[in-house]
């Protein structure tokens, strides 16, 4: 006799319609799509709490306390447990905090916790299902919604390939300092799972309440990222550290340094708060003013920010990886100073250029910096080159009809992970590929601008042409070939 092993890919997705079903019968209640799946997170946390005996809901507010009340009594109950539980410290208060009530019809509320999530014992399902499930939940929110979550999501093919470049090791600390619904960490949470699969318990202990860290300012976000990892077995336990913080990452110098700093930083130029170097934290209410004494200049533009922060918040040796738009690569004034001082305390090795429509806002084009924090002594080496990768444009992307797939990014994952783009050997990928180029970072340095794609900045994206630009690049690489022959014939001849 056989056993039939059951797909966890379309389990997930049956269990996503399932639930995505419940959302429209609500949607005749006024229910949005936020709403829904805010909604949903407060009754799964309830009822998994409820499974695990000995959790941390009191016993008045627990899943317990819904069974035989009407449907009238149940609508004020619910009330009632969420106004208690955002009043709790820790992780209840962290899910709960604000939370209220948003389903209208005390019958349809009943509906989705007798039917839906009270018939499902949630803990006997696998991290993997339910955690695929939630998360999808997120995609489809992310993709049917016109604003809201979408601006929170990031291509989910892109995250991966971005993770595998980056590589997180077992034992690392990986942060997302603007995470979202926590996309990037869970990215790394599945790679360090899938590539170290006899992990000791001690380790498994460390990946679930350590290793992953998380700030989010957007308090309805920060709850669905904090759910999100949970179902995938992340954070939870009475000794760790919540995995996601709510809070402004930008307010204060990083509590903590990482190992990686894998992120998508919320596209906008200007903030309402400028941040400003200085001796001492502090904030100025009056002229919404914030001092940074690590940061080197002042700006309100948020990406820029963002790339001071996350430098800081990296280790020497630390890895990056970070979503920006163009106005980082080219813009004057304090993004030049920022460029070039990016690039005086990190390696910036490589460069993704994206087309646009990958993200949700269209029209914005975005890029993947990768670079290494330096050592503290370390500068640039003449040796060392920006490699610039300009995903291909034959195929008009879109987030909802045309949606990035992984295989698109299959070349340039495949000429990153050649270790060329790190180890300084990467001249040469420039041959490899027709999308690529690289510069010499001392040249980047000395340029009006200290511009991070020179071949981009004199004409429009529509009227560039990138076969010159690497026919140029070509030419001066045979040029330094030629000039390296010259001196080994010189030296052979005086030896």
């Amino acid at each position: 006799m056989t056993t039939k092993r059951t797909n966890p890919v379309s389990d997930a997705g049956a269990l996503i319609r399932k639930l995505w079903q419940y959302c429209n019968v609500l949607r005749d209640d006024g229910l949005s799509y936020p709403d829904y799946v805010e909604q949903l997170t407060y009754l799964l946390f309830l009822k998994m709490s409820d499974e695990r005996k000995g959790g941390p809901v009191p016993p008045e507010y627990a899943w317990g306390s819904f069974v035989n009340l009407s449907a009238e009594k149940m609508h004020r109950h619910y009330a009632r447990v969420l106004s208690a539980m955002g009043e709790q410290e820790g992780m209840l208060g962290l899910i709960f905090r604000n939370a209220k009530n948003k389903i209208r019809d005390p019958a349809k509320l009943r509906l989705l916790i007798v039917d839906l999530i009270g018939q499902t014992k949630w803990t006997g399902l696998s991290n993997d299902l339910k955690g695929d499930a939630y998360e999808g939940l997120l995609e489809k929110n992310a993709r049917d919604t016109k604003s809201g979550a979408g601006q929170y999501f990031t291509p989910r093919p892109l995250i991966d390939a971005i993770v595998e470049c980056v590589d997180p090791r077992l034992g690392e600390v990986v942060c997302d300092p603007a995470c979202g619904t926590a996309g990037f960490l869970l990215a790394a949470h599945d790679h360090l799972k899938r590539k170290n699969p006899r992990m000791t318990r001690a380790q498994q202990k460390r990946l679930a309440t350590k290793s992953i860290r998380g700030v989010e300012l957007v308090e309805e976000v920060a709850r669905l990222a904090t759910m999100n990892l949970l179902l995938h077995g992340v954070g939870g336990n009475a000794d760790s550290e919540l995995p996601i913080a709510c809070r402004d990452s930008l307010e204060e110098p990083p509590q903590f340094q990482a190992d990686v700093v894998l992120t998508n930083p919320p596209f906008g130029i200007k903030g309402s708060v400028t941040y400003t170097q200085g001796q001492k934290r502090s904030r100025n209410d009056d002229s919404l003013t914030i001092v940074r004494p690590d940061f080197w200049v002042q700006t309100a533009n948020k990406q820029l920010n963002f790339i001071q922060h996350i430098v800081a918040q990296l280790k020497p040796g630390g890895r990056a990886a970070v979503v920006v738009p163009d106005n980082v690569l080219f813009e004057a004034g304090a993004a030049t100073i920022i460029r070039r001082r990016l690039i005086e305390s990190c390696r910036l090795h490589t460069l993704l250029r994206l087309p646009a429509g990958l993200f949700y806002a269209q029209g914005v084009k975005a890029n993947v910096l990768f670079f290494d924090r330096r050592n503290s002594q370390e500068k640039p080496r003449l040796s060392e080159h920006l490699w610039i990768y300009e995903l291909p444009t034959t195929k008009r992307y879109s987030l909802k009809t045309k949606p990035l797939q992984r295989e698109d990014l299959d070349e340039f994952v495949s000429l990153y992970r050649s270790g060329a783009a790190r180890d300084g050997t990467h001249r040469r990928l420039a041959l490899k590929a027709s999308s690529s180029r690289i510069y010499r970072v001392v040249d980047i340095l000395q340029s009006d601008g200290c511009l991070l794609d020179m071949a981009s900045t004199n004409e429009s994206p529509e009227k560039r042409q990138p076969g010159l630009a690497r026919l140029d690049e070509l030419s001066r690489l045979v040029a330094e070939d030629l000039q390296q022959a010259l001196l080994l014939i010189t030296k052979s001849k005086e030896n």
